[in-house]
């Protein structure tokens, strides 16, 4: 008899905490929420999160705030360091997947301490070189870094970025030694570029493409399957002869881990609803940008997998 009194003592604290769940979400969100991105305003990340929290702000009637907070800082306070319920969220890219290989003593495990909650697009990158650049082609960019192993180098927007992944992924696939100097953000990565501190660097027609547009860098290969309408004349990677150079990048939003189904399911939903209305379409597809969405159970298993994948990619680099 106590056995049965204590599963039914069990059963019923489930049964409340679930009703208690469902009536958090049902009014959710009823305050302030904060949309944190872990890099530098300008970036692709920053607009991407400007743009949905606009929209999300006039769907849900509360204020949603951005706050940058570039690098470690910034993933590391939605970790560990605000409650699991909701109204912290955090926009990034897929560089959050590598963080753990390339910092050995993380506080916090950069799958285990987060949930998905929505994936909201997918972009090509650039490949991009200083305007006075002797090489006028990837095949030419290769050939040079091959002829001078260790004297190249590329610039990304910090540690475990997107550009930086694109970078790694670079070096290996076209068996190249060059060598990474990170910034703090694309202004800073552009910069380096434009001066010709560094041989090369990824970026996104978002952020570059004035620079593109006015001849202040000069484009060589795009990452996507088919070149973008905004730069007919740039290849894509296939047609420049690197066809093995395949790179998917993404943008999500996370939440600590611990959340409530419920909330997850629901701003799932919702950010979900505002990724796909036309006016946030029609804001960056002709920036090269596809606006997404998938399963939770989709973006969570994508985090995961691209967290080996670039692990192992990243092993091989270093």
């Amino acid at each position: 008899m106590h056995a049965l009194r204590s599963i039914a003592i069990a059963v019923a604290a489930i049964l409340t905490a679930t009703a208690a769940s469902a009536q958090d979400a049902a009014k959710y969100p009823d305050k302030m929420v904060r949309l944190v991105v872990p890099f530098s305003a300008g970036s692709m990340t920053d607009l991407l999160a400007r743009v949905v929290a606009e929209r999300l702000q006039a769907r849900w009637g509360k204020e949603v705030v951005v706050e940058n907070r570039p690098g470690l800082a910034g993933t590391s306070s939605v970790a560990k360091g605000v409650a699991a319920d909701g109204y912290t969220l955090m926009l990034t890219s897929n560089g959050h997947t590598v963080i753990g290989h390339l910092n050995k003593n993380l506080a916090f495990d950069p799958v285990r301490d987060f949930v998905g909650i929505a994936q909201v697009a997918t972009t090509p990158l650039i490949l991009v070189v200083p305007p006075d650049s002797p090489v006028k082609s990837v095949k030419e960019l290769v050939e040079l870094a091959r002829a001078k192993p260790g004297d190249l180098n590329y610039s990304s927007a910090g540690l475990g970025s997107t550009t930086g992944i694109a970078g790694a992924l670079f070096k290996q696939v076209a068996k190249v030694d060059i060598v990474h100097v990170p910034f703090k953000g694309l202004p800073e990565t552009h910069t380096a570029i434009i001066r010709g501190d560094v041989a090369m660097g990824f970026s996104f027609f978002s952020a570059a493409g004035d620079l593109i547009l006015s001849g202040k860098v000069k484009p060589l290969a795009v990452t996507g399957p088919a070149r973008l309408k905004v730069l007919p004349d740039v290849p894509t990677f296939a047609e420049a002869g690197l066809p093995e150079f395949q790179y998917d990048s993404w943008f999500g939003i996370l939440a600590p881990a611990g959340v409530p189904d419920a909330i997850v399911a629901k701003a799932s939903s919702e950010i979900s609803a505002v990724v796909q209305l036309p006016e946030v379409k029609a804001r960056f597809e002709p920036q090269g940008a596809v606006m997404v969405t998938t399963t939770l159970e989709r973006f969570n298993q994508i985090i995961k997998d691209d967290t080996a994948r670039y692990s192992t990619l990243f092993k091989a680099t270093n």
